[in-house]
């Protein structure tokens, strides 16, 4: 009999199931009432428990119906089953889509055989991953073999140049793939190698790397790609070297060097399960091993493994808090992903020295750590008992609907579902169950990988508590003011009261409110230690408003002493700040550790941080991309405001560091937008019609991003520029001319910087300095981009140039683009008309954006005169007059490498020079400081003064002057 629980669904999904059926040719009635009575509950109970199943029954019925009475459906599934299920499906195949639609039924089949005897319970979580996985290896070997002919047919063979021995792919499976561990709904991460440079045989010769490039697109397209079929699984190669921005496939020769120079010790965590899946036992296979082995596992006992661990599970932290992801039971608390870590430390650690520890299979390393004594046996067999229940709740959530996700449902019929699925009376049964593994995990986890200095909040001082309860009597006030003096004391008491009053703060459900309450006592009293007592709380109130429906974020303040710290230290130096975090409350995680709030990674390391955060993203889902890009954008712009208002670093080192920051990101947002746009149109093509693996593609950086001097809330000035093969076109089933993919390329990007996710945006991005401003391509070709510059361009537009600089694209794409630039730069040019271009494009800036104050009352800092732009147009002026003379002075962008270039040329007095350098560091100072007070750039002749600007204007005019109005001078 079906249980009571799934009676109801199976009432309604009868009906659909039975239609579906019919259609495909299957007599349903027919054949379910000629099945056993135990074979017709155990179809019911999968066809209830799986919308999969009811699915994709019908659609492989004649297979399925003889497996069922025939009993095989009962059988283990495994890799000769598997090949031999393949070679039935796949049988006549001659072409890719042949062998696309075969993989997909394969899979499809495998899929219900499997969820059959899992939900059935008549197999184990190990033998359920292992079937999982042995099919992804199935489909990854076989796949090889036929594809690997089909271009040996127009290329030849591989053959490596030393050994000149034919060259094989090999693909290393990684994650739970490499373990044999996969979930019904996975994807598979995969790194592609080959041994040895050199080339094809031909008939068409190409280099080993062009030919294993286009083996492993083949095979992804055969894998992911999705057709009526279906696919058979995701495919992600974003663990591979250089990650989404690395070659497709290396020789071992590059990978050897990466891992020994530039592995990361995430790279580390990520290589424990990793597996040569193709010719496994080759000489090649060990060789790579080899390679990889030394990196993962270090010669000493390891315990820096515990750190790295632990910087990796607080991102993961922070990314549940941000998403919401408590009910996930993989990277929730307690969750699959600390039973991994946990093991995983332990392999890291010691697994250089202790060689069996050197496998790959979770719950095998976990009896050998019971039996080296390295963890209890009881505590080794909760983690067991744990691990398995987490992974069968993960499959059980995800053959409901064979989707990606490890998400507790909420559906109440779905919560049914998994209760029955888990063998448990109801779902609160389930739960209870559930939440008591996750509480063993979280312990053992807190026991092993956590810090062991953690401490509980000290207990706050009640004359704080009974300030915030409005408690303090006239007497006790007294006191209170004695030891703690404030400016405006009675106006803070005030806006205590009205914010304990107001309705957002007693509307709070009541844990809520248990949460502010334990909190208010040690954040009144860091607020009271700030110089500027009722600045400061006027500054944290609305942040506390905007948390209040996000109590979490509570608890990380009232659990984290550092973090309300650094949070009050902040709002109290800049309003700026305060508003920014109060935006958005997720930059809250970033306070947590003060030793990294105030470092600055170099761009290495932020490339790093940025590939990790986007490794945890499926790779078609843009929606989270871009929430995680802005995020990472938004935490880092916070680091730099920190080390800035804290007086940790100079003006120039936040610049430069802010705009690194833009860089990788926008190295990172055309990466993107290049994978999405080969995903729907294939790849451009060059003039032998042959696939460009790499975009012809350049992002063009002007003003401040060009010339190294971003700010908080600069905007990028920026053009798109390609070298796209004329008249080719892309090699996919919606084929575009190479102009328009670039084109359409450059208008995603756009995209993708410019919508609003919660977030916000990414980078407001301004193209009007591109070859014709508004009315001119979004992306402009190398040749039209010359032609314009050469022919059509206004003096302002070469003015732009002398700050021009590559920040992406290929190296070969730059090199063209430099010679461009340098020769526009270095032309000779008249110089009395250009002086009068220059003095006429300054002054329409003046009457437009200046203070149009006549009296001496005002200054804008950046348009009036004696100003920053006085300064930028200057030396704008001293680079298109003489660079014909000095080509050196086209050679850097920023304006204090420029003035030393032309002092260096004789062409500036060196007291001019470090006067103009003194100055306009000056006045950038000033323009930051006033941006993270949020205070305008115009100033009052008063502060003017106070600033010691009077004199620096002065001296801005005089040289402006003498340089750009010789007559008057």
């Amino acid at each position: 009999m079906l249980p009571n629980a799934l009676l109801s669904h199976w009432q309604a999904t009868e009906p659909q199931l039975v239609s579906l059926a019919e259609r495909m040719g299957l007599q349903w009635q027919e054949f379910f009432t000629g099945l056993t009575p135990e074979h017709q509950t155990a179809l019911q109970t999968v066809l209830t428990l799986s919308d999969f199943v009811a699915d994709a029954f019908p659609r492989d019925h004649e297979h399925l119906c003889n497996a069922i009475t025939g009993g095989s459906i009962d059988a283990q599934i495994n890799s000769e089953k598997l090949n031999e299920w393949l070679d039935t499906l796949a049988r006549g195949a001659e072409s890719e889509d042949d062998w696309h639609a075969a993989l997909r039924k394969l899979r499809r089949r495998a899929m219900v055989h499997i969820i059959w005897r899992d939900a059935l319970k008549k197999a184990s979580t190990l033998e359920t991953t292992r079937a999982l996985s042995q099919l992804a290896d199935v489909c990854v070997i076989r796949s090889i073999q036929f594809l690997s002919p089909l271009l040996e047919s127009r290329h030849g063979q591989p053959v490596g140049k030393e050994s000149g021995e034919q060259q094989h792919l090999l693909v290393i499976g990684m994650g739970k793939l490499g373990g044999w561990e996969l979930n019904l709904s996975s994807d598979i991460d995969l790194i592609f190698a080959y041994p040895e440079s050199g080339n094809t045989t031909g008939p068409k010769v190409i280099s080993n790397q062009e030919f294993f490039i286009k083996l492993g697109q083949k095979l992804i397209q055969a894998l992911d790609k999705q057709t009526v079929d279906g696919f058979v699984f995701r495919t992600d190669m974003r663990l591979r070297p250089y990650g989404q921005s690395g070659p497709l496939v290396m020789n071992f020769a590059s990978i050897d060097e990466y891992y020994q120079s530039q592995g990361r010790d995430w790279e580390r965590y990520a290589m424990v399960k990793a597996r040569v899946m193709t010719g496994e036992d080759s000489p090649e296979a060990q060789e790579l091993l080899d390679i990889l082995r030394p990196f993962t596992y270090r010669v000493y006992v390891d315990f820096s493994a515990f750190e790295s661990l632990r910087s990796m599970k607080a991102m993961i932290n922070a990314e549940v808090r941000r998403r919401g992801l408590n009910n996930n039971v993989k990277l929730g608390p307690g969750g699959i992903r600390e039973v991994e870590f946990i093991v995983q430390a332990f392999q890291l650690i010691r697994g250089g020295q202790e060689k069996h520890l050197q496998i790959r299979e979770l719950v095998d390393v976990l009896d050998i750590l019971a039996a080296e004594g390295y963890l209890p046996s009881g505590a080794t067999e909760e983690l067991k008992s744990a691990y398995f229940f987490l992974r069968d709740t993960e499959h059980a959530i995800q053959s409901l609907r064979d989707e990606q996700t490890q998400e507790l449902p909420t559906d109440p019929t779905d919560q049914a579902r998994i209760a029955v699925s888990m063998q448990c009376d109801d779902w609160e049964a389930f739960i209870t169950l559930l939440n008591q593994h996750r509480s063993i995990v979280s312990h053992h986890f807190a026991q092993i990988v956590a810090h062991d200095d953690e401490q509980d909040n000290k207990e706050a001082d009640h004359v704080w508590l009974d300030l915030w309860h409005g408690e303090l009597n006239e007497e006790a006030a007294r006191d209170f003011l004695e030891q703690h003096p404030c400016a405006g004391e009675s106006a803070v008491r005030q806006r205590i009261d009205t914010f304990r009053e107001s309705r957002p703060v007693t509307n709070m459900q009541q844990i809520g409110r248990e949460r502010l309450e334990a909190l208010m006592p040690s954040l009144l009293e860091q607020v009271w230690a700030q110089d500027n007592t009722e600045e400061t709380l006027e500054r944290v109130i609305p942040l506390l408003e905007a948390v209040l429906r996000r109590t979490a974020y509570l608890v990380l303040l009232s659990e984290n002493p550092q973090a309300l710290e650094q949070l009050i230290k902040l709002c109290s130096a800049s309003s700026w700040v305060a508003e920014y975090i109060t935006r958005t409350p997720l930059l809250l995680d970033e306070l947590l550790v003060p030793e990294t709030l105030y470092r600055l990674p170099d761009q290495s390391e932020l490339q790093e941080e940025l590939h990790l955060r986007l490794l945890r993203i499926e790779a078609d889902d843009l929606e989270q991309q871009m929430e995680q890009m802005r995020q990472f954008v938004r935490a880092h712009k916070l680091r730099a405001a920190a080390c800035e208002v804290m007086n940790r670093l100079p003006l120039m080192k936040i610049s430069d560091y802010l705009t690194r920051l833009a860089e990788t990101t926008m190295t990172m947002v055309q990466n993107l937008a290049f994978e999405q746009m080969v995903a729907k149109y294939g790849y451009p093509t060059d003039a032998n019609k042959e696939p460009v693996y790499t975009p012809e593609f350049l992002i063009v950086g002007y003003g401040k991003v060009g010339g190294l001097e971003l700010s908080y809330s600069s905007d990028l000035d920026l053009v798109f520029i390609h070298h796209g093969h004329p008249g080719g076109y892309t090699t996919g089933e919606r084929s575009l001319d190479n102009g328009v993919f670039y084109t359409r390329m450059g208008q995603r990007m756009v995209h993708f910087c410019s919508t609003q996710t919660r977030s916000g945006d990414l980078y407001e991005v301004d193209l009007r300095l591109r070859p014709s401003g508004n009315s001119g391509m979004i992306v402009a070709s190398l040749k039209a981009f010359k032609e314009y510059q050469q022919n059509h361009a206004w003096t302002w537009e070469h003015q732009a140039l002398v700050r021009a600089r590559v920040i992406c694209g290929s190296s070969e794409l730059s090199a063209s683009f430099n010679d461009i630039r340098q020769e526009i730069l270095t032309s000779q040019r008249d110089i009395p008309e250009l002086r009068e271009e220059v003095r006429a494009m300054r002054q329409k800036m003046r009457d437009n954006l200046g203070s149009k104050d006549t009296n001496g009352q005002q200054f804008h800092l950046k348009q009036d005169e004696g100003g920053i732009v006085d300064i930028e147009f200057l030396v704008q002026y001293g680079v298109l007059a003489w660079s014909h003379q000095h080509p050196e002075l086209t050679q850097v962008t920023d304006n204090m490498r420029l003035l030393d270039a032309l002092t260096k040329a004789g062409l500036m007095a060196p007291k001019d020079c470090q006067t103009l350098q003194e100055t306009y560091l000056s006045y950038r100072a000033e323009t930051h400081r006033r941006a993270l007070q949020k205070q305008s750039l115009l100033l009052e002749s008063d502060s003017v003064s106070a600033l010691g600007f009077d004199a620096r204007r002065n001296d801005v005019t005089r040289l402006w002057k003498l340089w750009l109005e010789p007559e008057q001078s």
